[in-house]
Protein backbone atom coordinates (compact mmCIF):
# COMPACT_ATOMS: atom_id res chain seq x y z
CA UNK A 1 0.00 0.00 0.00
CA UNK A 2 1.30 3.45 -0.88
CA UNK A 3 2.40 5.78 1.90
CA UNK A 4 -0.37 8.30 1.24
CA UNK A 5 -3.05 5.65 1.78
CA UNK A 6 -2.62 5.78 5.55
CA UNK A 7 -4.24 3.13 7.66
CA UNK A 8 -6.62 4.20 10.48
CA UNK A 9 -4.18 3.18 13.22
CA UNK A 10 -1.30 5.20 11.81
CA UNK A 11 -0.36 8.38 13.69
CA UNK A 12 -2.11 11.62 12.78
CA UNK A 13 1.26 13.34 12.87
CA UNK A 14 4.54 11.70 11.91
CA UNK A 15 7.75 12.97 13.48
CA UNK A 16 11.23 12.48 12.07
CA UNK A 17 14.33 14.04 13.64
CA UNK A 18 17.53 13.81 11.67
CA UNK A 19 20.68 15.92 11.79
CA UNK A 20 19.00 18.71 13.81
CA UNK A 21 16.00 19.07 11.46
CA UNK A 22 12.61 18.04 12.86
CA UNK A 23 10.07 17.12 10.18
CA UNK A 24 6.46 17.00 11.36
CA UNK A 25 4.23 15.42 8.72
CA UNK A 26 0.45 15.74 8.75
CA UNK A 27 -0.90 12.25 8.15
CA UNK A 28 -4.60 12.30 7.28
CA UNK A 29 -4.10 11.99 3.51
CA UNK A 30 -7.57 10.68 2.71
CA UNK A 31 -9.05 13.79 4.36
CA UNK A 32 -6.48 16.09 2.74
CA UNK A 33 -4.95 16.45 6.21
CA UNK A 34 -7.93 18.32 7.67
CA UNK A 35 -7.21 19.44 11.21
CA UNK A 36 -9.19 17.34 13.68
CA UNK A 37 -9.12 17.95 17.42
CA UNK A 38 -6.73 15.04 17.87
CA UNK A 39 -4.38 16.23 15.14
CA UNK A 40 -4.31 19.70 16.71
CA UNK A 41 -3.44 18.14 20.07
CA UNK A 42 -0.68 16.17 18.34
CA UNK A 43 0.75 19.36 16.84
CA UNK A 44 0.71 21.06 20.26
CA UNK A 45 2.64 18.18 21.81
CA UNK A 46 5.15 18.07 18.96
CA UNK A 47 5.76 21.83 19.02
CA UNK A 48 6.22 21.78 22.81
CA UNK A 49 8.79 19.02 22.39
CA UNK A 50 10.54 20.97 19.63
CA UNK A 51 10.77 24.04 21.86
CA UNK A 52 12.47 21.95 24.57
CA UNK A 53 14.82 20.16 22.16
CA UNK A 54 18.12 22.06 22.24
CA UNK A 55 19.43 19.94 19.37
CA UNK A 56 16.66 21.05 17.01
CA UNK A 57 17.71 23.83 14.66
CA UNK A 58 14.86 23.83 12.12
CA UNK A 59 11.27 22.53 12.09
CA UNK A 60 9.58 21.53 8.82
CA UNK A 61 5.80 21.05 8.65
CA UNK A 62 4.99 18.75 5.75
CA UNK A 63 2.07 16.56 4.69
CA UNK A 64 1.39 13.14 3.24
CA UNK A 65 -0.90 12.60 0.28
CA UNK A 66 -2.00 14.95 -2.47
CA UNK A 67 -2.87 17.98 -0.35
CA UNK A 68 -1.10 20.00 2.32
CA UNK A 69 -4.06 20.84 4.55
CA UNK A 70 -7.76 21.39 3.85
CA UNK A 71 -8.31 23.41 7.02
CA UNK A 72 -10.46 22.39 9.95
CA UNK A 73 -12.30 19.07 9.94
CA UNK A 74 -15.76 20.39 9.15
CA UNK A 75 -17.33 16.94 9.41
CA UNK A 76 -16.10 16.57 12.99
CA UNK A 77 -17.27 20.07 13.93
CA UNK A 78 -20.67 19.62 12.31
CA UNK A 79 -21.18 16.22 13.94
CA UNK A 80 -20.47 17.72 17.36
CA UNK A 81 -23.16 20.36 16.80
CA UNK A 82 -21.88 22.14 19.89
CA UNK A 83 -20.60 25.71 20.10
CA UNK A 84 -18.27 24.89 22.99
CA UNK A 85 -16.62 22.15 20.92
CA UNK A 86 -16.26 24.45 17.93
CA UNK A 87 -14.80 27.18 20.13
CA UNK A 88 -12.33 24.67 21.57
CA UNK A 89 -11.24 23.71 18.05
CA UNK A 90 -10.53 27.29 17.05
CA UNK A 91 -8.75 28.02 20.33
CA UNK A 92 -6.61 24.91 19.88
CA UNK A 93 -5.73 25.99 16.36
CA UNK A 94 -4.94 29.57 17.34
CA UNK A 95 -2.80 28.34 20.23
CA UNK A 96 -0.91 26.05 17.88
CA UNK A 97 -0.26 28.95 15.48
CA UNK A 98 1.07 31.05 18.36
CA UNK A 99 3.43 28.23 19.32
CA UNK A 100 4.87 28.30 15.80
CA UNK A 101 5.52 32.02 16.16
CA UNK A 102 7.07 31.56 19.62
CA UNK A 103 9.24 28.58 18.67
CA UNK A 104 12.92 29.55 19.05
CA UNK A 105 13.86 27.97 15.70
CA UNK A 106 12.71 28.71 12.15
CA UNK A 107 9.64 26.82 10.91
CA UNK A 108 9.30 25.95 7.22
CA UNK A 109 6.02 24.92 5.59
CA UNK A 110 6.63 22.32 2.87
CA UNK A 111 3.49 22.71 0.73
CA UNK A 112 2.93 19.65 -1.41
CA UNK A 113 -0.55 20.55 -2.69
CA UNK A 114 -3.76 22.38 -1.84
CA UNK A 115 -3.76 24.58 1.28
CA UNK A 116 -7.16 25.99 2.17
CA UNK A 117 -8.67 27.89 5.12
CA UNK A 118 -6.68 26.92 8.24
CA UNK A 119 -4.27 25.10 5.92
CA UNK A 120 -3.49 28.38 4.18
CA UNK A 121 -3.33 29.94 7.65
CA UNK A 122 -0.68 27.38 8.60
CA UNK A 123 1.41 28.31 5.55
CA UNK A 124 1.12 32.01 6.38
CA UNK A 125 2.01 31.44 10.03
CA UNK A 126 5.18 29.47 9.35
CA UNK A 127 8.29 31.63 9.13
CA UNK A 128 9.11 30.38 5.64
CA UNK A 129 7.38 28.29 2.97
CA UNK A 130 8.46 26.19 0.01
CA UNK A 131 5.74 25.08 -2.39
CA UNK A 132 5.36 22.60 -5.22
CA UNK A 133 4.49 24.31 -8.48
CA UNK A 134 1.05 22.71 -8.57
CA UNK A 135 0.09 23.89 -5.06
CA UNK A 136 -2.95 26.13 -4.68
CA UNK A 137 -4.02 28.38 -1.85
CA UNK A 138 -7.38 29.73 -0.68
CA UNK A 139 -9.19 31.05 2.37
CA UNK A 140 -12.55 29.94 1.07
CA UNK A 141 -14.77 30.01 4.15
CA UNK A 142 -16.80 32.88 2.69
CA UNK A 143 -18.10 30.43 0.07
CA UNK A 144 -19.66 28.47 2.95
CA UNK A 145 -21.06 31.56 4.67
CA UNK A 146 -18.17 31.53 7.15
CA UNK A 147 -15.57 34.30 6.95
CA UNK A 148 -12.04 32.95 7.53
CA UNK A 149 -11.43 35.19 10.54
CA UNK A 150 -8.57 33.25 12.12
CA UNK A 151 -6.70 32.65 8.84
CA UNK A 152 -6.98 36.41 8.27
CA UNK A 153 -4.61 37.05 11.19
CA UNK A 154 -1.36 35.64 9.73
CA UNK A 155 -2.46 36.16 6.12
CA UNK A 156 -2.88 39.91 6.57
CA UNK A 157 0.51 40.04 8.28
CA UNK A 158 2.19 38.14 5.44
CA UNK A 159 0.77 39.62 2.24
CA UNK A 160 -0.59 43.10 1.56
CA UNK A 161 -3.93 44.15 3.02
CA UNK A 162 -5.70 44.40 -0.31
CA UNK A 163 -4.44 41.03 -1.50
CA UNK A 164 -5.48 39.45 1.80
CA UNK A 165 -8.89 41.12 1.47
CA UNK A 166 -9.26 39.74 -2.05
CA UNK A 167 -8.50 36.21 -0.93
CA UNK A 168 -10.74 36.46 2.14
CA UNK A 169 -13.67 38.17 0.43
CA UNK A 170 -13.74 36.16 -2.80
CA UNK A 171 -12.62 32.79 -1.46
CA UNK A 172 -10.89 32.21 -4.79
CA UNK A 173 -7.77 30.10 -5.24
CA UNK A 174 -4.39 31.49 -6.15
CA UNK A 175 -1.73 29.32 -7.76
CA UNK A 176 1.81 28.78 -6.55
CA UNK A 177 3.29 31.39 -8.88
CA UNK A 178 0.88 34.02 -7.54
CA UNK A 179 1.57 32.94 -3.96
CA UNK A 180 5.28 33.49 -4.64
CA UNK A 181 4.66 36.88 -6.23
CA UNK A 182 2.42 37.97 -3.33
CA UNK A 183 4.90 36.80 -0.68
CA UNK A 184 2.85 33.95 0.78
CA UNK A 185 5.65 31.49 -0.04
CA UNK A 186 9.40 31.92 -0.48
CA UNK A 187 10.20 29.36 -3.15
CA UNK A 188 8.29 27.36 -5.77
CA UNK A 189 9.79 24.25 -7.35
CA UNK A 190 8.61 21.21 -9.33
CA UNK A 191 6.95 18.66 -7.07
CA UNK A 192 9.78 16.17 -7.53
CA UNK A 193 12.23 18.73 -6.10
CA UNK A 194 10.11 19.86 -3.14
CA UNK A 195 11.85 17.95 -0.35
CA UNK A 196 15.31 18.70 -1.74
CA UNK A 197 14.57 22.44 -1.92
CA UNK A 198 13.08 22.42 1.57
CA UNK A 199 16.16 20.73 2.96
CA UNK A 200 18.40 23.14 1.04
CA UNK A 201 16.70 25.99 2.89
CA UNK A 202 16.92 24.08 6.18
CA UNK A 203 20.65 23.50 5.66
CA UNK A 204 21.16 27.24 5.17
CA UNK A 205 19.33 27.96 8.42
CA UNK A 206 21.24 25.26 10.32
CA UNK A 207 24.49 27.02 9.48
CA UNK A 208 23.42 30.06 11.50
CA UNK A 209 23.80 30.29 15.31
CA UNK A 210 20.70 28.94 17.05
CA UNK A 211 20.71 31.67 19.72
CA UNK A 212 20.99 34.41 17.11
CA UNK A 213 18.06 33.10 15.11
CA UNK A 214 15.98 32.60 18.27
CA UNK A 215 16.51 36.19 19.42
CA UNK A 216 16.09 37.53 15.90
CA UNK A 217 12.83 35.67 15.27
CA UNK A 218 11.40 36.95 18.56
CA UNK A 219 12.38 40.53 17.69
CA UNK A 220 11.02 40.24 14.14
CA UNK A 221 7.52 39.37 15.30
CA UNK A 222 7.60 41.64 18.35
CA UNK A 223 8.51 44.81 16.47
CA UNK A 224 5.79 44.22 13.87
CA UNK A 225 3.18 44.93 16.54
CA UNK A 226 4.80 48.24 17.56
CA UNK A 227 4.72 51.76 16.19
CA UNK A 228 7.76 52.92 14.22
CA UNK A 229 9.48 54.73 17.11
CA UNK A 230 8.93 51.90 19.58
CA UNK A 231 10.04 49.36 16.98
CA UNK A 232 13.34 51.16 16.46
CA UNK A 233 13.86 51.47 20.20
CA UNK A 234 13.29 47.75 20.68
CA UNK A 235 15.45 46.81 17.68
CA UNK A 236 18.29 49.12 18.73
CA UNK A 237 18.34 47.64 22.23
CA UNK A 238 18.16 44.11 20.85
CA UNK A 239 21.03 44.47 18.39
CA UNK A 240 23.24 46.20 20.98
CA UNK A 241 22.64 43.27 23.32
CA UNK A 242 23.25 40.76 20.51
CA UNK A 243 26.53 42.44 19.60
CA UNK A 244 27.95 41.49 22.98
CA UNK A 245 26.92 37.82 22.76
CA UNK A 246 29.48 35.08 22.02
CA UNK A 247 27.93 34.30 18.63
CA UNK A 248 28.32 37.88 17.40
CA UNK A 249 31.79 38.23 18.88
CA UNK A 250 32.93 35.14 16.98
CA UNK A 251 31.12 36.15 13.80
CA UNK A 252 32.54 39.67 13.74
CA UNK A 253 36.03 38.43 14.58
CA UNK A 254 35.85 35.87 11.78
CA UNK A 255 34.74 38.55 9.32
CA UNK A 256 37.58 40.87 10.29
CA UNK A 257 40.08 38.01 10.16
CA UNK A 258 38.72 36.79 6.79
CA UNK A 259 37.87 33.28 8.01
CA UNK A 260 34.75 31.20 8.54
CA UNK A 261 33.14 31.59 11.98
CA UNK A 262 33.32 28.66 14.38
CA UNK A 263 29.97 28.38 16.16
CA UNK A 264 30.40 24.79 17.30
Amino acid sequence: MEKHAALPDEPLLESDFNDSVLILTLNRPRRFNALSRDSLYALHVALDAAADNQLARVVVIAANGDGFCAGHDLKEMTAANNQAFVAEMFQLCSGMMLKIAALPVPVIAEVNGMATAAGCQLVAQCDLAVAADHARFAVSGVNLGLFCSTPAVPLSRTISRKRAAEMLMTGEFIDAATALDWGLVNRVVPAAELRAETMKLAESLKAKPRATLAAGKALLYRQMELGLTAAYQDASSAIACDFMQPEAREGVAAFLEKRKPDWT
